[in-house]
């Protein structure tokens, strides 16, 4: 199935790529999470509208990406979170929650669909937590939770 993508998603593409998948990971995950919509003939003028968008968003060169790296690295990350007696938390620290930190411990503006978790953060301590910020280029930060 032809599927244009709204969202950038690992190991597939870009925002308005026009790429081909099976027809159950489309129907099934891309097109209800929102991540694609179905390629039609009409649908080539949203892709012209959404490489537009995502190039006002995305950082143009490596250059300006390893900037941007060295910043995020030299951030220390505190996330205060509510927790149990036995430092389980109650949820787990999202991307979103990630990218607020980061932007209130003085680091640059990070888009939640860049930051990746190896898996989900359920305990307090220290973690490591890696920043797509170029295809080519990954920032690794250490984000450290806190009992609020």
């Amino acid at each position: 199935m032809k599927i244009i993508l709204t969202h950038e998603v690992s190991g597939l593409g870009a925002a308005g790529d026009v790429v081909d998948v099976k027809d159950g990971y489309a129907r099934n995950y891309l097109v209800p999470r929102g991540f694609a919509i179905r390629w039609t003939k009409g649908g080539e003028k949203d892709v012209a509208q959404i490489r537009r968008a995502r190039k006002i968003h995305e950082i143009a060169t490596i250059e300006q990406a390893n900037e941007i790296k060295a910043r995020l690295e030299g951030v220390k990350v505190r996330l205060a979170v509510r927790s149990g007696d036995a430092g389980r938390l109650f949820g787990s620290v999202t991307p979103a929650d990630i990218a607020t930190a980061i932007k209130s411990a003085g680091g640059p503006d990070v888009d939640k669909r860049r930051v990746e978790l190896g898996s989900p953060i359920k305990t307090l301590g220290s973690h490591q937590v890696s920043v797509r910020l170029h295809p080519e280029v990954a920032a690794k930060l250490g984000v450290e939770v806190v009992a609020a």
